[in-house]
């Protein structure tokens, strides 16, 4: 049954957030109210109004909440569980975009008791990519390897780092730093972040990927017992990897990751110039004999309602609004948590925002 959504509650003004309310209001025409902690600024916009809110003022945050029929989290992952604590309080729906895996099972913990569907792990990885690995595995009769790879990129990365921002220095510090899930010889593991290094060329250019935290969200829970091996890279210009570990573990700042973050946000500069690459590929067994799917797609900024938006600001937020929808027509449960290994692939490409992952689908395979 399709829910009746009268409004959408955005938190978080960042170039995320603000992609977010846009695309809610491009492609939904649904009154938006973006929040952020700092003063709103004055606008016209009919549909998307600006609201100064403190997160960390429960008293503030439970308003904000109740008076909208939905809450999009567009906040830095340490501030989940508190949203969708306000959020499984009061009924109301919830989607966020954190790859922070201890997030996640506090929001788990919370859907477990509350009246609305709580639905962490929107974007991009973790996200559309577990779409994407669920519909690949779905393909094989016997399915022995699932390789998942997401490189968010500047079109030239001309300093030592190979690398420069293109969104939150927190979520890159979090993903490099913390333990990682896999799938290794069918066990379920806990393996190290920059590790698993490997070198692989696509369309003729060449990229490094190795570990990084939270980018498979739930997908090995759902898929142990049925894959033998299974895991999630970071993609990235050759020679990024050594700089980083230079930086980790070399000089330490693994350990102090306020340091860390001073001297990335202090010399790594950021840039709007970007590129999104999502490459997966499974391989097994199909009708008696041994087989490979692989798909690969490149995704470009494009301008939405009047703004020049980069590639991973729209590749994110069309995770969400497109889990949004689907959850609006009564596609998706209507309470407790939901994986996104639970969306169907092609279900997503079909929404308003499922054209920014166009190529993804079963229509790749036979291209």
């Amino acid at each position: 049954m399709a829910s009746r959504i009268e409004n959408v509650l955005v938190l978080g003004a960042g170039k995320v957030g603000g992609t977010i309310a846009d695309m809610m209001a491009h492609y939904h025409e649904l009154p938006v109210t973006l929040a952020d902690v700092a003063p709103a600024p004055a606008g016209t916009d009919k549909l998307v109004q600006r609201l100064q809110c403190d997160v960390m003022d429960d008293t503030a945050l439970g308003a904000a909440v109740e008076r909208h029929s939905v809450v999009i989290n567009a906040l830095p992952f340490y501030l989940a569980e508190r949203v969708a604590t306000q959020a499984g309080r009061l009924g109301v729906p919830y989607f966020d975009l954190t790859e922070d895996v201890a997030a996640t099972s506090a929001i788990r913990r919370i859907a477990a008791t509350a009246a609305a569907p709580l639905m962490p792990q929107c974007g991009l990885a973790p996200g559309v990519i577990g779409m994407l690995g669920s519909d690949l595995a779905s393909g094989f009769d016997e399915l022995h390897d699932l390789r998942l790879r997401v490189g968010a990129l500047t079109r030239s990365a001309n300093n030592g780092l190979r690398y420069h921002f293109t969104w939150s220095i927190d979520g890159v510090i979090n993903e490099y730093c913390n333990p990682c899930v896999a799938i290794v010889d069918g066990q379920l593991l806990s393996v190290q972040p920059m590790e698993g290094y490997e070198t692989l060329t696509l369309d003729g250019e060449p990229f490094e990927a190795f570990n990084t935290s939270g980018g498979l969200g739930t997908l090995c829970e759902t898929l142990q017992g049925k894959v033998r091996n299974l895991d999630y890279k970071t993609l990235r210009y050759p020679g990024h990897r050594d700089a980083m570990n230079f930086l980790l573990h070399d000089l330490r700042l693994i350990e102090r990751r306020d340091i860390l973050r001073d001297v990335l946000e202090y010399a790594v500069p950021h840039s709007r110039d970007d590129l999104v690459i999502i490459h997966a590929s499974a391989s097994g067994m199909r009708d008696g004999r041994f087989e490979q799917d692989s798909r690969t797609l490149r995704c470009q900024g494009a301008s939405l309602r009047g703004k020049r938006r980069t590639a991973i600001e729209l590749t994110t937020a069309a995770g969400i609004v497109g889990a949004f929808e689907l959850f609006k027509e009564g596609i998706l449960p209507q309470r407790g948590f939901i994986s996104q290994e639970q969306v169907p692939l092609e279900s997503f490409l079909g929404t308003r925002t499922g054209h920014y992952y166009a190529g993804l689908g079963v229509e790749a395979i036979a291209a």
